[in-house]
């Protein structure tokens, strides 16, 4: 009898272990995983904010402005122009660097759902997309990359939407 109690708690510890194995490989990136870069392209640049609720005191990152960014994530695409109003209005801050009405915009994105193409830490920054009726931030999201491209979550990261932005 207490041989088949040590093997149950033994499964019972193997079982753990691999769970918790699991779930810290879902939930963190990995830095020795491969980085994927997308190419070069030409213009200029245009910032993204870090974190700013007043004017003139945003910081700001410098990412690439591309005229036209490819949908290289899979993920289904929808043109800016259909969007709701808000998530436009967020896209015109973004344009402009802000000022960002909430304190958390421009904060790091990790991507932990993995929905979105793997990047180094840092690649992603989020911006709110104010809902109409709620008294917080809401679940909308505009979650930008270094070049350019942007994604649109309607449900808190549950799903994305690529942006096609027009020129």
């Amino acid at each position: 009898m207490r041989g088949i109690a040590r093997l149950l708690t033994l499964a019972a510890v193997l079982i753990l272990v691999v769970g918790l194995g699991m779930v810290l490989s879902t939930t963190q990136e990995n830095p020795a995983g491969p980085a994927v870069s997308a190419s070069p392209t030409a213009g200029g640049t245009s910032a993204i904010g870090t974190g700013s609720a007043s004017p003139g005191s945003a910081k700001t990152a410098t990412v690439p402005a591309v005229p036209e960014v490819a949908n290289t994530s899979g993920l289904e695409a929808v043109a800016a122009s259909s969007l709701p109003p808000e998530a436009r209005e967020t896209l015109a801050l973004i344009a402009r660097g802000g000022p960002y009405p909430y304190s958390r915009d421009g904060a790091v994105f990790s991507n932990f759902e993995r929905l979105l193409p793997r990047k180094p830490g840092g690649y992603y920054k989020e911006f709110t997309v104010r809902t109409p009726g709620e008294s917080d931030r809401g679940a909308r999201r505009i979650v930008a990359g270094e070049t350019g491209e942007k994604y649109y979550t309607p449900d808190h990261y549950e799903s994305f939407l690529f942006i096609v932005e027009s020129k």
